[in-house]
């Protein structure tokens, strides 16, 4: 099978399921044009890898995925959008989240309405999904990310670290990850070291005048060079006003990190009933959380790592992505001939956990004319 992939694979996220699907396909991996003057090669890029290949798929809804949409309608071919987490929210006060602004809202909702199947990475992306595009759940499967447990794990005896990673360049990244809440937090836990890492520019700019002495502030580092940090830190904090299924929270969980979170998004989807809850913005609370994760017994990050094994495997998400490749013409097919559907149990669900769904087989498609 033919299989035309948009993303890029710069991002680690993007990169492991090209990786993963190049292993079982024929891969045609087409990345966002960066510039204006770049969109018309691409369009064309698009418009003819669509003709032969039997599947698309893109990560992310919007501009660079509205012709690959577009012209698997022309052709008769199935898509297949993955939702990460901006392409599905509205944060005006904020300015994020592609339904915040009409420019970006008009590409992503054309995709998530045109798509034959959309995969968001958590059940609280699905919500946002079906609020904001106004569309139903019919063709929407929450397939979460997926983790090695044998490359993210423990080493050792954890030190006094409170740990927050996010890439942030510029003020409105810093109010969305609660990086300025982390780092005003500090301040009333004198005895532990913060550190985060990802934040650059007018970021970094910002919370160096905010920051306190116990505060320490870290560019960009490779993914892969990133879990030292982790097995180092005792506590991981992931203050976010939204996110979808957060990747470094899951990565920090395995590595035995407690997890301090807020309860917004797909935060509480990775943390479950492991570690401790803080109301987005409460610098009160949010100290108050870190020093009963920092006095807390390493055990419970050992427990944090259990629920992240057991609920987001790579393998997991390996199965769920082949299964539906597969469906995706027969569910096309029953979308493009019937006036009125009646799909029953073309997928076995099993539920793995109670915000997560695993589709794992095809047993029976019946379609009423």
């Amino acid at each position: 099978m033919n299989i035309l992939f948009i993303g890029n694979p710069s991002s680690t996220f993007i990169r492991r399921d090209l990786e993963m699907l190049a292993r079982h396909y024929d891969i045609v991996n087409l990345v966002p044009p960066e510039s204006k003057k770049d969109w018309g090669g691409y369009i064309s890029k698009v418009k003819k890898s669509i003709q032969s290949a039997s599947v698309s798929i893109g990560w992310f809804a919007g501009w660079h995925t509205f012709p690959m949409v577009r012209y698997a309608k022309k052709y008769g071919k199935s898509s297949i959008i993955i939702v990460g987490g901006y392409d599905a929210v509205s944060f005006p006060e904020i300015g994020y989240g592609a339904f915040s602004n009409k420019k970006e809202a008009i590409p992503a909702k054309y995709v998530l309405k045109n798509a034959d199947i959309i995969l968001p990475v958590s059940q609280y992306l699905q919500k946002e999904i079906m609020k904001n595009a106004k569309i139903n759940e019919e063709n929407i499967y929450p397939v979460p990310t997926g983790y090695d447990p044998n490359f993210w794990k423990p080493n050792g005896k954890k030190e006094n670290i409170v740990l927050s990673v996010a890439g942030a360049k510029n003020i409105k990244r810093v109010k969305l990850k609660g990086l300025d809440t982390f780092v005003k937090s500090a301040k009333y836990v004198p005895d532990a070291k913060f550190l985060v890492i990802g934040v650059e520019g007018e970021a970094r700019k910002y919370l160096e005048g905010i920051a306190p002495k116990n505060v320490e502030l870290m560019g960009y580092v490779k993914n892969e060079m990133l879990l030292p940090y982790y097995q180092r830190a005792k506590v991981y904090a992931q203050l976010s006003l939204s996110e979808g299924l957060p990747n470094t929270l899951c990565e920090a969980m395995l590595a035995g990190a407690i997890p301090v979170g807020t309860n917004r998004g797909g935060i509480s989807e990775a943390m479950g009933n492991i570690g401790f809850y803080v109301p987005y913005g409460d610098v009160k609370a949010t100290v108050r959380a870190i020093k009963e994760a920092l006095a807390a017994p390493e055990e419970l990050g050992l427990k944090a790592r259990e629920r992240i094994v057991k609920l987001f495997p790579k393998e997991r998400r390996e199965r769920s992505l082949l299964n539906l490749i597969n469906l995706a013409p027969l569910i096309k097919y029953s979308s493009k001939f019937s006036k009125t559907r009646n799909i029953e149990n073309y997928v076995d669900i099993r539920e793995y956990s109670q915000n997560s769904l695993e589709i794992t087989k095809l047993s029976r498609i019946s379609i009423s004319l």
